[in-house]
């Protein structure tokens, strides 16, 4: 039987009600996207600039020179270092959160959440004191007896992983919270009067729930650690780089527009497929545990 006027109708509402969100969407994310696309296929000359013509050389140096490798591999290693840390803290974090009682739950959640009130440049800024060889952590090292020297924090690795933890764990913290708020006490309080331990109780009914948020939230970090710019340039500097600080550096440095918008879009297609991959591992693994 064919739908009435009315029930087709009635079925474009939801996609009208939707039209204008979409419109901003193209207009302010999908237009920039397809321009950047569009520009990474042009020709660069060192005296002209951006000339017509269409080529594929700027992915090839991306993608086959050494030098792009490196900041490659650096930058999805500290995505992923990040992910894995703001996972182990975040997550029982907001598990211990939620056992709180109010006034207490709402306070400490306030606190959590409290680095999103400051700009990252901010925090970072106030990281990089913190990792000088004259910083606060030093000098309380060195008062302790701790350590024969300065430990080195800025312009390394792990100080640049511990500045996007800070920065991105109440990503973590909101995206559990929000699992564990549709979680009925009941039934762990139920297991719990059979005979089952706290902890087989997190490990049978609470964990299995709890994935979703996990998994969303280790998206959203791993993508903003990806695509991290202040945090690296401060904490970073001029030498370690990663691909946001590279494309900076080609579009402002060497005016390589081109190149520039080659390498971000690499970093696009690359940080799409990890989560994507990363999305339907978890998603099968969740779908045998519920089963």
């Amino acid at each position: 039987m064919e739908p009435t006027m009315a029930e087709a109708s009635k079925g474009r509402i939801p996609y009208l009600l939707s039209l204008p969100a979409l419109l901003l969407f193209a207009a302010l994310l999908v237009t920039p996207l397809v321009m950047t696309a569009i520009l990474s296929f042009q020709n660069y000359d060192l005296t002209t600039g951006v000339i017509d013509g269409v080529t594929l050389g700027n992915y090839r140096d991306a993608l086959s020179d050494p030098y792009y490798h490196t900041i490659f591999l650096r930058t999805i290693g500290i995505a992923l270092a990040t992910t894995v840390l703001c996972v182990l803290i975040g997550a029982p974090e907001a598990y211990v959160l939620s056992r709180m009682q109010p006034p207490w739950r709402s306070i400490f959640l306030i606190v959590s959440i409290s680095p999103l009130l400051i700009s990252v440049v901010v925090r970072t800024l106030g990281w990089a004191l913190l990792f000088g060889r004259n910083g606060v952590i030093n000098q309380v090292l060195g008062a302790l007896g701790l350590g024969t020297g300065p430990i080195p924090l800025l312009y390394t690795v792990h100080g640049i992983v511990i500045a996007l933890v800070h920065v991105s764990v109440p990503f973590m913290v909101i995206s559990v919270w929000a699992s564990l708020q549709r979680l009925d006490p009941k039934v762990a309080r139920a297991a719990l009067s059979l005979g089952a331990s706290e902890a087989t109780v997190f490990r049978r009914i609470i964990l299995p729930q709890i994935i979703p948020g996990i998994l969303s939230g280790s998206l959203i970090v791993f993508a903003l650690a990806a695509s991290a710019f202040a945090t690296p340039a401060i904490i970073g500097g001029r030498q370690l780089k990663v691909v946001a600080t590279a494309t900076y550096d080609e579009f402002l440095g060497t005016l390589n527009w081109p190149l520039g918008a080659a390498i971000a879009i690499v970093l696009l297609v690359v940080n799409a497929a990890i989560m994507l991959t990363y999305n339907n591992l978890l998603e099968r693994r969740y779908a045998r545990t519920t089963r």
